[in-house]
């Protein structure tokens, strides 16, 4: 089915007056930031962008690259929110998916003038967002691969942090971080055992607290 039949049929039942998705990248990582973004797509731009865009996950760097370029040229409204790995290490990483999504929508929100009354979010995944109660919330599972709203949030998401991913390889070399973005891979795992972590690790996961000794790099 048609990403955007998902997002028209809601609009027509619902009929509510602002929709929008939600979706996040780097849940999984050792290391760098969570990052959420809420996508609202007008109607007139779903024609435009269904060609380019599905889950990120499905796409290349470069197809997300484009995609993205083509949806910001194309009206589509994003908000961005992030936590970092002392936020996730302190309250854990789902809480800390929570924070970024809020404050995406909030951000979105925010950007397009939108009051949270009028506002219904899709949520990748079964939860709704805490501590956003001010909006109506529609936990949609596998969201980025039904929903049109979703799978934009789910690409700039993932762009954005790769794009951050790429900075901090510069400022913490020897992890690889910009070619695995922080993922848990054999020569991350390596660079880890002969650095030790550096201040983007999550020290509350398994991998990094086996690592982890005094006088850690980057620290």
């Amino acid at each position: 089915m048609p990403l955007s039949r998902f997002d028209l049929a809601l609009l027509e039942k619902v009929k509510p007056a602002f929709l929008a998705g939600v979706d996040e990248a780097g849940r999984g990582p050792l290391a760098g930031p969570v990052t959420a973004c809420a996508a609202w797509v007008p109607v007139s731009s779903h024609s435009l962008i269904s060609p380019l865009v599905n889950d990120s996950k499905k796409l290349s760097h470069l197809q997300r690259e484009r995609a993205l370029r083509l949806m910001l040229a194309s009206g589509v409204r994003f908000g961005f929110g992030f936590s970092g790995p002392l936020e996730i290490d302190r309250v854990n990483i789902l809480e800390a998916t929570f924070n970024a999504m809020g404050a995406a929508v909030r951000r979105l929100l925010s950007n397009t003038g939108v009051s949270p009354s009028q506002a219904l979010i899709l949520v990748d995944g079964p939860h709704r967002i805490k501590r956003l109660e001010s909006c109506a919330q529609e936990p949609v599972v596998d969201g980025d691969a039904r929903s049109l709203s979703i799978a934009a949030a789910s690409i700039y998401a993932k762009v954005i942090r790769d794009r951050w991913m790429q900075v901090l390889d510069r400022r913490h070399p020897g992890y690889g971080l910009g070619g695995h973005k922080g993922y848990g891979t054999a020569a991350h795992l390596e660079a880890l055992r002969r650095l030790g972590p550096c201040a983007q690790h999550r020290r509350s996961f398994a991998p990094v607290r086996k690592f982890s000794r005094a006088g850690a790099a980057g620290e």
